[in-house]
């Protein structure tokens, strides 16, 4: 036989007759299915709520706080100016920002290493505002059953009706949340005032419009689609878990085979595990997922398919558990939580732990030993280095101080570096979260100044703090210091 008949041969067939204009159309995606979350009460659903309004108190109720005469906390983009409470950043400052979003980073790899999505389940925005919107949704348009049948029924006045207060409702709540994000970037009190008047700026009615656009559609409209298919955090879960991680779990032993049965006969003389397979933990799941499939990507750990399962082994008379919290080698192993508990000190965990901790003593460190002020030096770019009086060598100098508190201050320079180097300057003052530029000169007497003839001689400059009302000996607040050079010419 030869080698071209000994090929296997896929054979070709003619396509079924076409739909439109003879050509066969085919789709390449399957339609998003709605999901409809059935309303749950539990021990679990209670703590949602718990961080809920947690969130949500501080989110809305922290720009109109206020702190020494000023909003406590605000991002004034116009000034350049950070406040947090007691604490003045300025944009050199965002290598604070960049430590603080590591340390969150580190936090999330942690706190996913021993009790997996809880950030997912409990306090991710995007979960928050989910929960309120659907809340809304199932006052207005009822529970699950409710919702379908509105959703499947034609378009009459109740319908219209019901529709358009879920979405004047939505809109309200998008844009009290557009606005208290834009009230951390400019002043609140004065962004309501001119909201009110009808005066505010075009560019802060935009971002206020923008994020709010921003929430209605991710949190009425994308909502699950969101954690599945663009939040990446669900990507690399897989990566920071591992068969210790304390995860939502369906106790597969114990619940199969699953099949309904009468509350009077014994599950075990039907040959039937505890799942009486009555779905409603797929039906509560805001992601529509089967967690008796097993850990999957889309699971964001809100534990509602815990709550709703333990209500029905309630009245099922069986013991609750059948899905929980628990870690893999638990349910395989059959572990009690001391057990489990023990295995979550692990090398990852330890890890972990050692590094978010050393980083946030660094963090805390570092901002509590953050100098109340910043100077830089410029040298005079018009006069490199001038002779005045009897030989005297002067170079002319510009500092720029950059006062980092809320409170006038007065600094005292000098500089050393080169014997005999003599400071001309007075005291310099700033202003709160204020900056200060003044000339300085320094000059060297003919005497020291002929033996350095043609070189270019390193000095340091030094400011130092001055505690407001003291004396010309009085205790210092800080010092500073920065590097520079005296030119002497030939």
């Amino acid at each position: 036989m030869s080698l071209a008949n000994s090929r296997k041969v896929i054979p070709i067939t003619a396509a079924p007759a076409a739909a439109v204009d003879g050509v066969q159309l085919v789709s390449m995606y399957q339609k998003q299915a709605t999901i409809y979350p059935r309303a749950v009460k539990g021990w679990f659903a209670t703590w949602r709520w718990v961080f809920v309004w947690m969130t949500q108190l501080l989110f809305y109720g922290l720009p109109w706080l206020q702190w020494g005469g000023r909003q406590a906390v605000l991002f004034d983009l116009e000034a350049q100016r950070f406040y947090i409470f007691g604490l003045l950043l300025y944009p050199q400052d965002l290598i604070f920002l960049a430590a603080l979003l590591v340390l969150s980073a580190l936090a999330l790899f942690f706190f996913t290493a021993v009790a997996g999505r809880l950030w997912c389940g409990y306090t991710c925005p995007q979960t928050v505002y989910t929960e309120i919107f659907m809340w809304t949704e199932r006052v207005i348009e009822g529970d699950r059953i409710a919702r379908m049948r509105l959703d499947q029924a034609p378009w009459r006045l109740n319908k219209i009706l019901r529709k358009s207060t879920k979405h004047g409702a939505w809109m309200a709540i998008a844009l009290a949340t557009g606005f208290s994000f834009v009230g951390y970037f400019t002043p609140i009190r004065e962004l309501a005032a001119a909201a009110a008047a009808l005066d505010m700026s075009a560019w802060n009615a935009f971002w206020v419009l923008f994020y709010g656009a921003a929430t209605y559609g991710n949190a009425g409209f994308l909502r699950e689609q969101m954690c599945k298919y663009m939040c990446p955090y669900a990507r690399f879960q897989s990566a920071l878990i591992d068969k210790d991680s304390l995860i939502i779990t369906y106790d597969a032993g114990r619940g199969d085979p699953r099949g309904s049965r009468s509350r009077k006969v014994s599950a075990s003389a039907q040959g039937l595990g505890d799942c009486i397979d009555c779905t409603l933990c797929v039906q509560v799941c805001p992601t529509g997922i089967d967690i008796r499939n097993g850990l999957q990507n889309e699971c964001i750990g809100c534990a509602a398919c815990i709550d709703v399962c333990n209500d029905v082994m309630d009245k099922m008379g069986y013991a609750k558990g059948l899905i929980r919290y628990s870690t893999e080698n638990g349910v395989v192993n059959g572990w009690t939580r001391l057990q489990m508990f023990k295995r979550a000190l692990r090398p990852r965990v330890l890890v972990y732990g050692a590094v978010l901790s050393v980083a946030s003593i660094a963090f805390v460190t570092s901002v509590a030993m953050r100098s109340p002020f910043k100077f830089d030096v410029v040298k005079d770019r018009g006069a490199l280095a001038r002779v005045v009086d009897e030989g005297t060598v002067e170079n002319v100098y510009r500092i720029q101080i950059m006062n980092r508190t809320e409170a006038t201050q007065t600094y005292r320079i000098a500089a050393s570096g080169i014997k005999g180097l003599e400071v001309l300057a007075g005291r310099a003052s700033a202003g709160p979260a204020a900056v200060t530029s003044m000339s300085v000169s320094l000059r060297l007497p003919y005497a020291m100044a002929h033996d350095l003839a043609g070189r270019s001689v390193p000095v340091v400059f030094e400011v130092t703090g001055i505690e407001p009302g003291a004396g010309s000996g009085a205790a210092t607040s800080a010092i500073q210091f920065e590097k520079s050079t005296f030119f002497v010419p030939n």
